[in-house]
């Protein structure tokens, strides 16, 4: 049995231990045995000089110390694209740093095995040690096939197992396998090579062991709705209308709660640390990361319902139903799921992006991406959203500020269309490769799958909040009482405050911007808040809790409304806040998305290009918003 110690951190391999590759087409199941064989225990790691991600872990199969990788998924060996460049380089052990895999654990989907054991038969002439884990055997079974894994095993050559990876059917078997891998019987006969060769030679082995499934009639049912060019799009329609309901009215309670619990935090230490210490670790650490950590609600049902429609199937359905479109605006069907992703972040977005084999529709689909609305934009919208957009009911259950945040993630999504189409107009205007998508059946997502994946988005959230956050945070409150001002005489508590951070190091930076970002209306507050976002998007919403002060413990989106300029105007009218929206929808602000983009291009020219840009789209946008908002108010 494999194992790892509860909560341990990944042991470092010993010397003399295997190295055993998970390698198969995507949705086969690779990554699921994969997560059953080694737990919660995997790593996550760069290909040297690449951004392309590697999974590994660390088990024991019975007295047998093995590092499992799980390679990106691919349908062959003759690569077209980054990620299957890079199966193949490392099943060559080509690539410097990374050892060649001691044995391979091929992965085939039941229901799809001749296309399947075309991979296979290009796998085995490697000469390495291989067997064949073949998943999904109930849906086979379940639409009137058969597969004899023994007879396939003995038309091979090479030890086979049937799995059901979701409920364990199998798992014993290949975990006996990867003990002993070196002993692993080798084909009589390697696979012929040539295409007809090969094809014949499937056929062969097929014929005595496999009898092929019948049409998925309830595929077929369904497709015949989700992917009609009307009702399709319907659906699609009422599904994000849905899902952007939800996150602001599912999360609220938990959100509420969670503002609450920082509060109460941020008064116990200010009571019981005294002194400077006390103040910056309320008034810096707690409020800071707490200011964020509050829409971490929102941030799980996001990743939660991403999540599940991958999982049943609905994203390539998605994809396939906006193929079309994209190939408007110069990029492709997936380019859409590149994009959706991105709606978590756009950094896995851009990462997503490559699979597409083209590279003037890659790199369109990477611009492209951080046009998206990201969960980092969240804590903004929700922010400015619930303390200025009144919560009114619309439609039945549709409420006003659902639609607004709707309207946001629309504009963003239409604009990184328009981008990406303007893009491949110019700078990327050529010929691009044909489009070859494949629609996976759907299925029911298990629990631990989807509680997974889920986990993993919302903790690296966390661990943003907890790192980059944490630090900006603590900077920044440095800055906002570093060199101290006295007030004048006659002021208020919360106007003392006030002036101490206005002629902080921090408020003299902010002053200095205001002739450029006045025609904006945002006045020296909202600039360092800027400044701040480059870090971190979220780190806007820190810094405005940092530079409005808690004196009286009320709510930022409450501090926001009672602040007032020398005039005694609103700061955060309503033309302001609807120029801030619009410009997070468009400013580039992520420096980590800027680096991505700069490592997956292998070029500054587009990372510049689309940081320069999108400030242009984002003061420009945010201009019109706020003369509009002026007119109509």
């Amino acid at each position: 049995m494999s194992h790892c110690e509860p909560g341990s951190a990944p042991r470092s391999l010993a010397p003399g231990a295997l190295h055993v590759a998970l390698v198969g087409s995507p949705n086969a199941g690779k990554t699921t045995l994969f997560n059953s064989l080694t737990g919660m225990h995997a790593k996550t790691a760069n290909y040297p000089g690449v951004t392309v991600t590697r999974r590994e872990a660390i088990a024991m199969f019975g007295d047998l110390e093995v590092m499992v990788v799980d390679l990106p998924g691919t349908y062959g060996l003759a690569a077209i694209s980054p990620d299957e460049q890079i199966v193949a380089d490392s099943l060559e052990g080509v690539i410097e740093g990374v050892a060649r895999p001691d044995a391979l654990v091929m992965v085939a989907d039941a229901s799809t095995l001749e296309r399947s054991l075309l991979f296979v038969a290009e796998l085995l002439r490697l000469g390495l040690p291989a067997c064949l884990v073949v998943t999904m055997i109930d849906e086979v079974a379940a639409r009137g096939g058969s597969i004899d894994v023994e007879r396939l095993g003995l038309a091979i050559g090479i030890p086979v197992v049937g799995v059901i990876g979701h409920r364990g059917v199998g798992l014993d078997s290949v975990r006996a396998l990867l003990a002993d891998p070196v002993s692993w019987q080798r084909p009589v006969m390697a696979p012929p090579e040539g295409a007809a060769a090969r094809s014949a030679w499937v056929a062969s082995v097929l014929a005595v062991a496999y009898r092929p499934p019948g049409a998925d009639r309830r595929t077929r049912r369904i497709d015949a709705v989700l992917l009609h060019p009307v009702l399709g799009v319907v659906v699609f329609a009422l599904v994000m209308l849905a899902f952007f309901q939800a996150i602001f009215t599912l999360a609220a309670p938990a959100a509420d709660a969670l503002d609450s619990l920082f509060g109460w935090l941020g008064d116990g230490v200010r009571d019981r640390v005294p002194g400077w210490l006390g103040e910056m670790l309320a008034d810096g650490a707690i409020a800071g990361v707490g200011g964020v950590l509050v829409f971490l609600p929102q941030i799980i049902l996001l990743f939660l319902i991403l999540t599940l429609l991958e999982k049943v199937g609905y994203l390539s359905r998605a994809a396939f139903l906006a193929d079309r479109l994209m190939g408007r605006f110069g990029m492709e069907g997936r380019s859409f799921v590149a994009m959706l992703s991105s709606f978590a972040c756009a950094i896995p977005g851009i990462l997503s992006a490559r699979t597409i084999p083209s590279e003037r529709r890659r790199i369109a689909t990477m611009m492209a991406a951080p046009l998206m609305t990201c969960s980092a934009r969240l804590p903004v919208f929700t922010l400015l959203i619930s303390g200025f957009v009144p919560d009114r009911s619309v439609l039945g259950p549709i409420r006003s500020q659902g639609l607004v945040l709707l309207g946001l993630y629309v504009l963003g999504a239409v604009s990184g269309l328009l981008y990406a189409g303007v893009l491949s107009a110019t700078a990327l205007s050529g010929p691009a490769a044909p489009v070859v998508m494949e629609l996976p059946p759907y299925r029911r997502p298990t629990l631990p799958a989807v509680l997974r994946q889920t986990w993993e988005g919302a903790w690296s959230f966390v661990r943003k909040a907890g790192s980059i956050i944490l630090g900006s945070s603590l900077v920044l409150w440095v800055l906002l009482n570093v060199p101290g001002s006295t007030p004048p005489a006659g002021l208020t508590e919360s106007q003392r405050a006030g002036h101490r951070l206005e002629h902080s190091a921090a408020g003299s930076v902010g002053k200095a911007m205001e002739p450029i970002f006045a025609p904006l209306g945002f006045e020296w507050r909202t600039n360092v808040a800027l400044i701040g976002s480059l870090a971190a998007r979220e780190v806007f919403v820190t810094t405005l809790a940092l530079t409005t002060g808690n004196e009286d413990d009320s709510s930022l989106p409450d501090r926001l409304h009672e602040l007032r300029n020398d005039d005694g105007t609103q700061v955060y009218d309503a033309a302001t806040v609807a120029a801030l929206l619009v410009f997070f929808v468009y400013a580039l602000q992520c420096m980590s998305t800027v680096a991505v983009l700069r490592r997956e291009t292998n070029s500054w020219r587009w990372p510049v290009i689309a940081f320069t840009s999108m400030f242009v789209l984002a003061y420009v946008g945010a201009l019109v918003a706020r003369v509009v908002v002026h007119v109509v108010t």
